[in-house]
């Protein structure tokens, strides 16, 4: 078995702790509690016939990414940095927080995910996508669980490459 350190970021209220739990739990909840500092939890999957174990850090929100502490980031192998389709503030700034990113782990696997899909409609989404610099490299909903399965399963698959 392979053990993967991920880290989820973004600006505070995109879903990234409902993005945790749905993963980790396959719950959902309405209420919206702000993470103070980090929350740490563990999931083995399956993926090619092996067993990959995903160590996942659910960092508190921030609208800059330089103002996460770097230790956070110590030994991730991917960080997952969510925004929410629904307000453009979470993503206006998404090519500075790539870089700062990038720059603190190089190495690391990088995925952009849009949250909140169950809350916009698709021309919406095409929009948004055509206007960021960066792709989208998932679309999902915590809340009804859309791709969320999907993007952790395709983040195994990648660290077995």
């Amino acid at each position: 078995m392979i053990s993967r350190k991920v880290i989820l970021t973004g600006s505070f209220g995109v879903g990234k702790t409902s993005l945790f739990r749905r993963f980790i739990t396959n719950t959902f909840s309405e209420k919206y509690i702000t993470t103070i500092g980090v929350k740490v939890d563990k999931k083995t999957v399956e993926v090619k016939g092996q067993e990959v174990s995903i160590l996942l850090w659910d960092i508190a929100g921030e609208i800059k990414q330089d103002k996460v502490p770097k230790s956070y980031f110590l030994g991730a192998s991917a960080i997952i940095y969510v925004f929410d389709l629904t307000r453009p503030s979470t993503y206006k700034n998404i090519s500075t927080d790539m870089k700062i990113l990038n720059d603190i782990l190089p190495d690391s696997i990088l995925k952009i995910v849009a949250n909140k899909a169950d809350m916009v409609n698709a021309s919406a989404i095409d929009t948004i996508s055509s206007e960021l610099e960066e792709s989208i490299d998932v679309i999902t909903s915590a809340k009804t669980g859309e791709n969320v399965d999907e993007l952790f399963l395709g983040l195994a698959a990648d660290f077995l490459n």
